[in-house]
């Protein structure tokens, strides 16, 4: 179906929400699996995270701070997303300022994460070399055994917050002729509609 400003919703949320859902609904292999691009010190840097929902207008994932993400992040607040979901036709770009969420949600979210990736998350020094996987295998046993119970939060870390300043909405048409709707951020949550050619 065409994409038409007409028919469009004038809050890009609303018209996300409708697309993840629909990919979900069309059985997309992990619809939450988002591109996330970076720049830090070591130039530009992509790589797949999972969407963990939309709270107060902003784009949530979590990782490691110290990992390479986390490292492009204090050196650049800026981010850009990709959703792709190829069984509904649809692409979303989402750019803006990243921030840290606070402790207390950080800790809320790994509280009700499985206690596998509790474990990995506490036993991966993430994007760092380490000798092998039996090493990190052996830390996750060795953990498992001094937190029988409950797995602390891992010490830097936590939540990220993307607040977009543009979201690009992207639908597969024939003979190439997409169609392209951008939301751009006016005030608050003023958003401005523009068309862009395929």
């Amino acid at each position: 179906m065409p994409l038409l400003e007409a028919e469009a919703p004038r809050d890009p949320i609303l018209l996300f929400d409708r697309w993840f859902r629909e990919a979900t609904q069309a059985g997309a292999l992990q619809p939450e699996a988002m591109t996330l691009a970076t720049t830090g010190e070591e130039g530009p840097s992509a790589r797949m995270v999972l969407f963990k929902g939309i709270l107060d207008g902003t784009f949530l994932f979590y990782s490691n701070y110290a990992s390479r993400k986390g490292r492009d992040l204090s050196h650049d607040r800026r981010a850009a997303l990709v959703f792709y979901w190829a069984v509904t036709r649809h692409q979303v770009r989402v750019y803006g300022p990243v921030r840290k969420v606070g402790h207390a949600a950080s800790l809320a979210y790994f509280a009700g994460r499985p206690r596998g990736a509790q474990l990995s998350a506490l036993a991966s020094p993430q994007s760092k070399v380490i000798r092998s996987r039996e090493v990190l295998e052996r830390r996750v046993l060795e953990l498992a055994e001094k937190y029988p119970d409950e797995v602390p939060l891992p010490k830097g870390w936590g939540g990220y917050a993307l607040q977009p300043t543009w979201i690009e909405f992207w639908e597969n048409r024939e003979d190439r002729l997409h169609d392209r709707l951008r939301y751009v951020r006016r005030s608050g949550d003023a958003w401005r509609i523009e068309r862009l050619a395929p």
